[in-house]
């Protein structure tokens, strides 16, 4: 796939965080940002009413998904 060059700026903390995640999963720090885009943009495209759906069944079921991610 065609890649595009982009140039941002975000704050220190985030771009240190985001060079020790890249590290620990073993990865570029481009794959780790590409990953991050997509996965922003598809979660953006979803209908409101459906993220408000989600939103409400995730807050019902807080307390078994804390005790899933255990």
């Amino acid at each position: 796939m065609a890649t595009v060059k982009v140039s941002s700026q975000v704050e220190e903390r985030t771009w240190e965080d985001l060079k020790a995640l890249a590290a620990e999963s073993q990865q570029s720090i481009s794959g780790v940002l590409t990953e991050a885009i997509d996965e922003y943009v598809q979660r953006r495209r979803v209908r409101p009413k459906v993220r408000s759906a989600l939103a409400k069944s995730v807050d019902a079921n807080r307390k078994l998904g804390d005790l899933l991610a255990k």
